[in-house]
């Protein structure tokens, strides 16, 4: 640690100490903020795997009806009421 960073360090350890509690927790919530931004966000995984093998065997209207039966297979306007 260098000379300029400690005296920075305590000047703003010496201010803080001069500040009522709750003050000295919103700096503590500031840094915690701070600190957070600057840590480097892991980079997104690629959702390319997602999809693969779906044009393989493309969706036919006889597999829509499919699901719909069986979604709305038991499920009666009695149900509704």
């Amino acid at each position: 640690m260098s000379a300029e960073t400690a005296s920075l360090e305590q000047i703003v350890i010496e201010k803080l100490r001069e500040l009522p509690v709750e003050k000295q927790q919103e700096v503590a919530d500031f840094v915690e903020f701070v600190h957070h931004r600057s840590v480097p966000k892991r980079p997104r995984r690629s959702l390319e795997g997602l999809w693969k093998g779906l044009h393989e065997k493309p969706v036919t209207e006889e597999d829509i009806a499919e699901a719909r039966r069986e979604m709305w297979g038991s499920y009666s306007d009695e149900d509704h009421e």
